[in-house]
């Protein structure tokens, strides 16, 4: 007896939803509880880049931001509630991570950081949200069709 195709979707969605969503909530975690937002702007985002064209005032808030965002959209994740709009959010952070790498080294090589966490993205994002069965939004979903 073959396995059933979409079950099989299913079940890659599961694990790269929670793949990217440990990288994510993890990293936020520790940046908002032990590192603390403010300090995470100052090493990650202000000092590095002071001397570039970027405002002070977009530094400090996107340092400060940025590791709220990478915490709930984790989260998200992980429990598979409203998956699209945290895809999105961690989105940009990768988007705005990769601009403010590149600025500070044009040949920045991303492909440890970034290109990982984005293909495991995209994936996600291209893959039918009624494929991924074992999400709270597809649970809620299905509860909705079956009213």
């Amino acid at each position: 007896m073959q396995p059933d195709p979409s079950s099989n979707r299913a079940w890659a969605l599961l694990i790269a939803r929670w793949i990217l969503g440990l990288i994510f909530f993890m990293a936020g975690f520790w940046k908002v509880f032990s590192l603390g937002p403010l300090e995470h702007a100052r090493r990650l985002f202000v000092e590095p880049y002071v001397h570039t064209f970027l405002p002070r005032w977009a530094l400090w808030t996107t340092g400060t931001v940025v590791p709220v965002v990478e915490l709930v959209a984790g989260g998200l994740l992980l429990l598979g509630l409203r998956i699209r709009d945290a895809l999105l959010a961690l989105g940009a952070v990768l988007v705005l991570v990769t601009f403010g790498h590149l600025l500070l080294e044009p040949l920045y090589e991303f492909h440890t950081h970034v290109i990982p966490r984005a293909a495991l993205l995209l994936l996600l994002l291209l893959m039918p949200a009624a494929e991924d069965r074992f999400s709270m939004d597809g649970w809620l979903r299905r509860r909705a069709t079956s009213r």
